[in-house]
């Protein structure tokens, strides 16, 4: 059974773990929008999603790009966690991953590094 959590505290929550970046790594991101939906309907499993050009990717033709977005999916993590408690640290995990992807990190190091 889900945990039972409102919008609004969700959204709290992504952004308490936006917080979570050290400034020197948040000065850096620029171009991209947190976005919370309820699930993926092509991967109704997927917690979160990168979608854009990684920073390590752009160069002199990135110029006037769409935002990049990040897509936190919350019915999907509410649904894998037990208690709120576990709802924070995925939203964190889940967040900071997505950020990875941002500056160029693949799966295999951010799973290395203990972020998802």
């Amino acid at each position: 059974m889900p945990v039972p959590m409102s919008p609004d505290r969700f959204e709290e929550l992504v952004g308490d773990a936006l917080d979570l970046i050290p400034p020197e790594l948040a000065s850096a991101i620029d171009n991209v929008v947190v976005l919370v939906e309820p699930r993926n309907d092509e991967d109704p499993g997927l917690l979160g999603l990168y979608h854009g050009t990684a920073l390590t990717h752009r160069d002199s033709h990135y110029g006037g790009a769409l935002p990049d977005t990040i897509t936190i999916y919350r019915e999907t993590i509410l649904a894998v966690c037990r208690n709120e408690e576990e709802v924070v640290r995925e939203v964190a995990v889940t967040v900071i991953h997505e950020i990875g992807h941002y500056f160029g990190i693949d799966e295999d190091r951010l799973h290395s590094l203990g972020w998802g």
